[in-house]
């Protein structure tokens, strides 16, 4: 934590000013106003996010910035005389211009760039490989066979078309956003970084495609390098393609509809490979968004750690962005071209700022100290079938320690051109990588407003609240937030940040004002649109509370089943015999600290990428999990009565044994690990603990229910499939699923069905297949008997709480 200061940079860090102006609908002015306020930061304190991490990037870390205060927060959208030379009333009104022109840019001439790609040995090789050249052939045949690549290597940036679009998105995202709040505290380590020549790669979590617009503009509003940006858009109109060239925008080729079939072509990557390398030795900086479901754009992140690798770059610095919307732009079709940007524009002249968005650029670090370290990956990576498959088909207590392997954040290439291949231990280090990126980017996202409603309506009040008892708990929520070191993106009084978040998802909520009642009474919609628009704004309250959403599961999993067939050998009731254990327990159970901690694990196992940083062991996450339900006061340590106390050396059986004092695994402790398997909790008896252990199982169950309701639905689909036609029957089949029950729609969106699809071809449920057409999936062969799918099914549904 650093100290909050007050100063004019501050003050925009509350809501913006277009919430203040909005007019209050009928139901918002029943929503009284109170004194108490909702803090942006504990006190005097703001949580500091974007820091290093301590154990894969130690000497990164301790390259502090030079201030010890808080820098504060500055809009974007805010512009006024003093950030020019010039004064007076005209300037007051051309100020936004006159600010463009004088920002610092770092001219991009394209000079000799294209020879130097084509004579590099790597796309030489390629070539030859595909017989499309001789070897020793000269550059003008090289040029031929590229012709598809040549505008991609030919990007540049101009000074002239920059400052103009540079204008023209400032005021369409004033049309757009209320305000766009960036975190200054990190912007002193980047400047010195710059000055001192190092080359910056910037990294954020793929949200909509306003992020590719969003990066470059804050650094260029910043004097900084403006970076090359990777763009995953299909873009079809060439005027379109020739300006955003002129900008930086390294475009997918021109026959390709997404990235997958631009990487089948095998000059693809070399030639990317080679770009990325003459890019960084001219000095140029780049932006990479990655997927944080499926891994697209960490191919490029591959790239950059294969340059370090082989020495063809010295070092590069990794800066994680993070960026949080109040309503994430719609951006759902990828192919973009004339007609639907000219809508677009003209959509913006009827509109009114709606939301803010927030930007924290994080503490550069070394990408060579992290691949020299190697700490990033700890533990032995294996396929999730050796993990779980004993413990779900074999019903074996004990758990296979280990990490899950996700070799398809980073899939083999189709073709065979590349001179190097990556080694296994390479190849586990770059996803290690990947995945360390996309950990650090969501830590430093910041909640907002309608994050902290929409988790609440989702996880906690499902089937309505009244409005006092959601302000109650917005202000509980931000400060757990707070504690557990997450920025949040609003402030102000209670009365402000609720209605302002009520009415951005209004669409998305039921609010019924009765005259009768003092306050209103708010519903999530029961509809497939509103509940995945608050499941995708409650991702990143899921993303801090982990730990105790793990931890709340695996406890659970063990009352499920002592509801389900009475006290098991691990799990006691205190005075309760196994025939009078029924539903109604009222959670007066012991709870074995091993089984829960081998419960959690197995868990973490099913985590989607992003949760877990590579950098810690399963075993520990799994044990900070069950921790961090005893810090918020779920569980309670309770000692088992001995005949000896454990503290007791004289009394305990046999005599004291005596090692020499330089042996390096002795411990003076006299506690085992059996007198550790001793250990055991008990769930608190306060009114709210029950209360609090559902609303933690639920931030989970959106994705296990999807995995569950995947397994269920594989009799109905006709194997083997195309992996797309798959997934797409998969989703269907999802929505049809929530349609039936009418509920649990949030388990049925795309990037879920995608989830559970990855799951399952890990598990070993779906084989994968490569023929012409591309990979078909199957049904394994171990799961062709319906007996082993309701295993899975039953492993699976522990973890929801019904």
């Amino acid at each position: 934590m650093v100290q909050e200061t007050h100063d004019g940079k501050n003050k925009d860090t509350n809501l913006p000013p277009i919430q203040q102006n909005r007019p209050a609908l009928s139901w918002e002015m029943k929503i009284k106003k109170r004194l108490k306020t909702v803090p942006p930061c504990l006190g005097m304190f703001r949580p500091t996010v974007g820091q290093c991490c301590h154990q894969c990037t130690p000497d990164s870390l301790s390259k502090k910035p030079g201030q010890t205060s808080l820098l504060g927060f500055q809009n974007l959208l805010s512009f006024n005389e003093t950030q020019t030379r010039y004064r007076g009333w005209l300037v007051r009104r051309v100020c936004c211009l006159l600010f463009v022109s004088g920002c610092k840019i770092y001219a991009s001439p394209v000079s000799n760039r294209l020879e130097r790609v084509c004579q590099s040995n790597r796309v030489k090789e390629a070539l030859t490989a595909e017989h499309k050249a001789p070897e020793g052939g000269d550059s003008r045949g090289h040029l031929n066979h590229l012709s598809p690549l040549l505008p991609i290597i030919n990007t540049c940036i101009s000074p002239g078309f920059l400052r103009f679009l540079s204008w023209v998105m400032l005021k369409m995202f004033s049309s757009v956003f209320g305000s766009i709040q960036v975190n200054l505290n990190h912007l002193p380590a980047l400047h010195r970084a710059s000055k001192e020549g190092s080359l910056l790669v910037y990294v954020h979590v793929r949200q909509s495609a306003v992020d590719c617009a969003l990066i470059p503009l804050v650094l260029f509003c910043h004097n900084l390098r403006v970076p090359y940006t990777v763009c995953p858009l299909h873009i079809r109109s060439s005027f379109i393609r020739s300006i955003l060239q002129k900008v930086g925008v390294v475009l997918l080729p021109p026959s390709a509809l997404t990235e997958q079939d631009a990487e089948m072509d095998s000059l693809y990557s070399p030639v990317m490979t080679s770009l990325v390398r003459e890019l960084l030795h001219e000095g140029q900086a780049i932006s990479v968004g990655v997927s944080a479901e499926s891994g697209r754009g960490g191919r490029w992140l591959a790239h950059v750690t294969q340059l370090i690798k082989e020495g063809s770059v010295p070092d590069v610095s990794l800066v994680p962005v993070g960026i949080s919307y109040d309503c994430v732009p719609k951006t759902n079709n990828t192919q973009v071209d004339l007609g639907s940007v000219l809508q677009w524009l003209w959509s913006l002249l009827w509109r009114r700022p709606d939301g803010s968005v927030r930007v924290h650029l994080a503490q550069p670090f070394s990408l060579k100290e992290m691949c020299e370290s190697g700490r990033c990956r700890v533990g032995e990576w294996l396929p999730l079938q050796e993990l779980l498959l004993p413990v779900i088909l074999n019903n074996r207590a004990d758990c296979v320690f280990g990490r899950r392997r996700m070799s398809w954040l980073l899939p083999s290439p189709h073709y065979a051109s590349e001179p190097k291949e990556q080694t296994p231990p390479e190849r586990d280090l770059s996803i290690a990588i990947i995945l360390h990126l996309i950990f650090s980017a969501s830590s430093c996202t910041a909640v907002m407003s309608t994050s902290l409603v929409s988790s609440l309506l989702l996880y906690r009040h499902r089937k309505g609240v009244s409005a006092s008892a959601l302000c109650r708990d917005v202000v509980w929520l931000t400060e757990e937030l707070l504690f557990r070191n997450r920025d949040v993106g609003f402030g102000g009084s209670l009365e402000e940040v609720v209605r302002y978040s009520l009415s951005l998802l209004t669409p998305h909520l039921i609010v019924a004002a009765v005259p009768s009642r003092r306050d209103p009474f708010i519903v999530p919609r029961p509809s497939l649109a509103a509940m995945l628009h608050l499941a995708l704004h409650a991702q990143i309250v899921t993303h801090t509370f982990i730990l105790e959403a793990v931890g709340a599961c695996a406890v659970s999993a063990m009352l499920c089943e002592v509801v389900g067939s009475g006290v098991s050998s691990r799990v006691r009731s205190d005075g309760v015999d196994g025939e009078q254990v029924n539903g109604d327990m009222e959670f007066d159970v012991v709870l074995c600290q091993s089984e829960l901690t081998e419960r959690a694990l197995q868990l973490c196992h099913l985590l989607p990428p992003g949760f877990m940083p590579p950098c810690q062991s399963s075993q520990s996450f799994a044990l900070d999990a069950v921790d961090s339900l005893v810090r918020c006061g779920i569980l309670i340590m309770e000692e088992i009565p001995r005949d000896v106390p454990i503290c007791d050396f004289w009394k305990k059986e046999g005599a004291l044994s005596w090692t020499t004092s330089d042996d390096p695994y002795h411990s003076d402790s006299d506690c085992d690990v059996e007198e550790q398997d001793l250990r055991s909790y008990k769930i608190s008896q306060p009114s709210q603990c029950p209360e609090m252990l559902f609303f933690l199982c639920s931030m989970l169950a959106g994705h296990l229910r999807a995995l569950c309701w995947a397994t269920s639905g594989l009799d109905r689909l006709h194997t083997p499939l195309p992996e797309a036609e798959f997934v797409a029957q998969m989703h269907r089949h999802l929505c049809d699923t929530a349609s039936q029950t009418k509920q649990h729609y949030e388990s049925c969106s795309e990037e879920a069905a995608h989830t559970a699809v990855r799951s399952l071809i890990d598990l070993g449920v779906l084989s994968e297949e490569r023929q012409r057409g591309g990979v078909f999936l199957g049904v394994g062969p171990l799961f062709q008997l319906s007996e082993n799918r309701r295993k899975l099914q039953r492993f699976i549904s522990q973890y929801l709480f019904n």
